[in-house]
């Protein structure tokens, strides 16, 4: 595994001190005194991000800053920034939403475009529409709850196309459709689960809400945005960096659409702002978490991750599922992905039975666990920006974490208890 060259092992564990505090900052602040977080949210980041340079000296902080800007950041904040630039120039207006039954069909759309277009486009696609269609409704938490659970992480369970955890394993010779070949069942179990668990919430809400308007015709206007999306989608496959593409198609979008597109979508770039601000701290300080996860048995997670094993040394895919899903929900998904499948010894081109049960619950956990926590992947805070900015009431952190793992946690229940008790 590779470390980081600040000792001849790797980083210490008091490292991971500055990511802690800038979690603790986002799950804390905001709720205690919005005002001051939403003005001073930017110096809290480069706070804690300048935290790691007494810790790790100035020139090792510098030089794994500049990693974690060139290799991470700047892909991520291209490809979100271009997702919502395109999906902001998609008009959707008209069917069925504002019912249970329609919002369901809609999350269920959002589930299947999350195989073509990754999960953060199809969210992106899907929420503005979601949220216009229940523009009568006082509360809508729960629409983008489920949105972020279902279309911004379950419903990537199949494909590595926007899916870093998925992508890293193709990387390392996964091939492109094993996923889909392998976690289908995990898919079609876990996503019927949430779309019954969404029209059983939405069906008892609704009763206290007003009546929605009438059905219209569906009518969409921003067909070449689609197209710009499945393209931006595509590029993160592409063995170059996808901040160029991502840049040039964003722009493409902005010069194609019509403004009126734009205002009737409430588009503001307030969102993507907020996002990218705390996305570079987190980045920033994550980097020594990460690496201290990527020293596998001679890191401060040996005792986690021994837990995976049995006495004879066999992986435990029930475990592997757990942990390497809750790993993920507060970590990068990416990470704790691979350190998992280099623990297992999985060899893609001579794959056992036992190494294919371990990679199925490794690949589940690291996707279906996303969305409990704000930070577990990347659409997650784009999702609570873009529907604070329309007037949705969203939970801080903690509250967040709290409804997503009531809603979710008997969910992956059930698939472990189906699929993982091996």
């Amino acid at each position: 595994m590779q470390s980081s060259a600040y000792l001849p092992g790797a980083y210490l564990p008091w490292a991971a001190l500055p990511f802690l505090g800038l979690l603790l900052s986002i799950a804390l602040i905001p709720g205690l005194a919005p005002r001051f977080w939403l003005r001073w949210m930017g110096a809290i980041a480069a706070g804690w991000s300048l935290a790691l340079v007494p810790i790790l000296g100035g020139s090792v902080w510098e030089r794994d800053t500049l990693r974690a800007v060139m290799d991470s950041y700047l892909p991520f904040v291209a490809v979100m920034g271009g997702l919502y630039v395109a999906a902001g120039g998609i008009l959707i207006r008209g069917g069925p939403g504002g019912r249970p039954w329609g919002n369901t069909a809609m999350l269920a759309l959002g589930a299947a475009l999350a195989l073509v277009m990754g999960t953060a486009g199809a969210a992106m696609v899907i929420v503005q529409p979601l949220l216009h269609a229940n523009a009568h409704r006082r509360r809508k938490f729960h629409l983008v709850l489920f949105l972020i659970l279902l279309v911004a992480n379950t419903a990537g369970a199949l494909t590595p196309i926007g899916n870093p955890p998925l992508l890293a394993g193709l990387l390392r010779g996964v091939p492109l459709f094993w996923p889909a070949q392998n976690l289908i069942g995990v898919w079609l179990l876990a996503v019927g689960l949430l779309l019954a668990g969404f029209f059983a919430t939405d069906w008892f809400l609704a009763r206290r809400e007003p009546p929605a308007p009438p059905v219209a015709p569906i009518s969409l206007r921003g067909w070449a945005n689609v197209g710009l999306i499945l393209l931006l989608a595509g590029s993160v496959m592409l063995p170059i960096a996808p901040v160029l593409p991502a840049v040039l198609l964003g722009a493409l979008s902005l010069w194609i659409t019509p403004p009126a597109v734009r205002r009737a979508n409430d588009f503001s770039w307030h969102p993507m702002t907020e996002v990218a601000i705390l996305f570079l701290g987190i980045f920033i300080t994550l980097e020594p978490v990460a690496d201290l996860l990527r020293q596998g048995l001679d890191g401060p997670f040996a005792p986690i991750l021994r837990a995976t094993q049995d006495g004879a040394g066999e992986t435990r895919p029930l475990l592997c599922f757990w942990l390497a899903g809750t790993l993920s929900a507060f970590l990068d998904n990416a990470p704790a992905y691979l350190v998992f499948f280099d623990l297992a010894g999985i060899q893609p081109e001579a794959m056992t039975p036992g190494h294919a049960a371990a990679l199925r619950a490794i690949s589940a956990g690291a996707v279906m666990f996303g969305g409990l926590t704000y930070i577990g992947n990347a659409p997650n805070l784009m999702l609570r920006a873009v529907a604070s900015h329309r007037g949705v009431r969203m939970p801080g952190f903690l509250g967040f974490m709290a409804w997503a793992m009531a809603a979710m946690l008997p969910v992956l229940a059930v698939v472990s208890w189906a699929f993982f008790q091996g």
